[in-house]
C-alpha cells in the first residue's frame, strides 16, 4: 500500500457526518497515526512467547504518556505490565497481546491486537475524563498467548480477581462479537527416556525411547474413533538431536487436547496419558508427563454479547480503496483463499446462541474469573486463516490498520455504553454466576 493510502484513513475508516462525532471516535481519529505506527513497530520486530521486551515497553510506554500509572513485571512475568488510570467502580480491564509467531511473525495478528486494545483504553479514558464518569481502566499486557500461558499464570496469580468487566478482541476475517465458546484445552510434554547404543553394532542393548513415542502416537491415532468428534489431539516431535545410527535415549513430544467440555478435554487427556504409558511398558523405557497448561471452555455472557452489539450497530464498519481490493484479489488468488471475489462485509448478525469454535486462547481462563467480551473484527479478507502467511501479510498494512482501528472504537464504544447502563453489568454478573460452564 501506498503512503497516500494510510493518509486516507480518516476520509475512509469511518463515513459518518461531522454532526455524530463523538469523543471516543474523535481520539480514535488524532491519534490513528501513532497507534499505526505502534502496530506497525511490534510488526516489524516481532517477538516470541516470553521473549516481548520491545512489544511491551512500546504499549506500556505509550500508555504512560497517555496519563496511566503503569507497573511491570504482572505476576513475576518480565513480559507483562499492569497500567491504570482513574479510581473507584467500575473496575474495567482491557486484555492486551502481542507476542509473534515463529516462522510466521504476527499471523495471528497481534499487533494489531495490543494496539487497538491500547488505544480503546485511552479513547475511554478521555471520554470518562471529559464527561466526569468514576471508575478505573486497568490495561494488562498479557504475554505468550501463542503458547496458552500468559493470562493464565496472571489469572491464576489473583491479576484480575477484583475487575467488574473484562473486554478484549481478535483479528478475524469479519466483524462480528465473538459470541463463540473457544475450547478447553490441555497442553502437554511426553519425554521418553530410554537406554541408548550403537544402532547397527549392538541394537539389542538400546532401549529406544524415539520407537516409544511412535508407539505413543500410533495409539493416540486409534484412539481418535473412541473420543467425541469434537475432540482434537495433535501434536508435534521436539528434536532431540541425535543422529539414525545411535538408538536413541531421548525423544519428546507435545501435545494439544482439546474439546468444548472441560470435563471432555479431561477424559481424552486421560487416556492420552495411558497411550504414552503403555508405549514405555512396550518398549522398557519410561516416560515424564509435564501438563504444561491447561484451560476451561469460554464462559461466554449473553447480557454482555448483547450490549457491545448494540454499541457495534452504530459504528460504520472500514471501508477499502481499489488498491486494498485489488490486494485482496491478489492475495486471494495466490494463497487459494475461498471468498467467491467478496473480501469484506460489514457486520454480521449476533447469532442466536453461542457458536462452538475450534480454536483456543488463554483469556478463556479469565473468563471463568470475570465477565468477559470478546469483539471480532476483518482485519484480513475473507477466507484467510489464522496463523497463515496470508494473515500476516495483512497485518502489516492497510488492511489490517483499518480492522485495528474499528476494534479500537468498538471495545471503547460498547465499554462505554456499559457505563451508561449499570443494570447491564449487574445483569451479566447475575448471568455469570448462574452458568455451569
Amino acid at each position: 500500500m501506498t503512503d497516500s493510502t494510510i493518509n486516507h484513513f480518516s476520509e475512509e475508516i469511518c463515513s459518518e457526518s461531522s454532526a455524530s462525532r463523538n469523543i471516543v471516535a474523535d481520539w480514535l481519529k488524532t491519534h490513528q497515526a501513532e497507534l499505526i505506527d505502534t502496530a506497525n513497530y511490534i510488526f516489524d520486530n516481532p517477538e516470541l512467547a516470553y521473549q516481548e521486551q520491545k512489544s511491551s515497553v512500546r504499549l506500556s510506554t505509550y500508555l504512560q504518556e497517555q496519563g496511566f500509572t503503569v507497573s511491570s513485571g504482572t505476576a513475576n512475568i518480565e513480559t507483562a505490565f499492569t497500567a491504570t488510570w482513574g479510581t473507584g467502580k467500575p473496575i474495567l480491564g482491557f486484555l492486551a497481546e502481542y507476542d509473534a509467531l515463529p516462522g510466521v511473525g504476527h499471523a495471528c495478528g497481534h499487533n494489531l491486537l495490543g494496539t487497538a486494545v491500547i488505544g480503546a483504553a485511552c479513547a475511554l479514558k478521555n471520554h470518562m475524563e471529559t464527561e466526569q464518569i468514576p471508575g478505573t481502566i486497568c490495561v494488562y499486557g498479557c504475554p505468550a498467548e501463542e503458547i496458552m500461558s500468559g493470562k493464565i499464570v496472571m489469572n491464576k496469580a489473583g491479576v484480575f480477581d477484583g475487575l467488574d468487566v473484562a473486554v478484549t478482541w481478535h483479528p478475524f476475517d469479519r466483524n462480528r462479537i465473538s459470541n463463540d465458546i473457544w475450547m478447553s484445552q490441555d497442553v502437554k510434554n511426553y519425554t521418553f527416556h530410554g537406554v541408548s547404543a550403537h544402532a547397527a553394532k549392538s541394537p539389542q542393548e538400546g532401549r529406544s525411547a524415539l520407537d516409544a513415542a511412535e508407539l505413543m502416537n500410533i495409539g493416540v491415532n486409534y484412539l481418535r474413533e473412541h473420543v467425541p468428534d469434537e475432540v482434537r489431539m495433535h501434536y508435534a516431535y521436539v528434536d532431540n538431536g541425535i543422529p539414525s545410527n545411535v538408538v536413541p535415549d531421548l525423544a519428546k513430544t507435545n501435545y494439544f487436547i482439546r474439546s468444548f467440555k472441560r470435563s471432555r478435554t479431561e477424559d481424552a487427556s486421560a487416556r492420552v496419558d495411558k497411550c504414552a504409558r503403555g508405549a514405555a511398558m512396550m518398549t522398557d523405557t519410561t516416560v515424564d508427563i509435564e501438563l504444561v497448561t491447561s484451560c476451561k471452555e469460554m464462559k461466554v455472557n449473553r447480557v454482555l454479547a448483547e450490549l457491545y452489539y448494540e454499541a457495534m450497530t452504530h459504528i460504520p464498519t472500514p471501508e477499502y480503496t481499489e488498491d486494498e481490493l485489488t490486494f485482496a484479489a491478489e492475495l486471494s488468488k495466490e494463497a487459494g483463499l475461498e471468498n467467491d471475489g467478496i473480501y469484506f462485509k460489514g457486520l454480521e448478525p449476533l447469532e442466536p446462541e453461542p457458536v462452538p469454535i475450534f480454536i483456543g486462547t488463554d483469556a478463556t481462563e479469565v473468563s471463568h474469573t470475570v465477565p468477559l467480551i470478546t469483539i471480532s473484527a476483518a482485519t484480513m479478507c475473507r477466507g484467510t486463516s489464522l496463523h497463515h502467511w496470508a494473515a500476516a501479510k495483512q497485518a502489516g498494512m492497510s488492511i489490517g490498520h483499518k480492522g485495528m482501528l474499528y476494534a479500537a472504537r468498538c471495545m471503547a464504544e460498547g465499554t462505554k455504553l456499559l457505563l451508561e447502563t449499570p443494570d447491564k453489568l449487574t445483569a451479566a454478573w447475575e448471568e455469570f454466576k448462574n452458568t455451569d460452564a
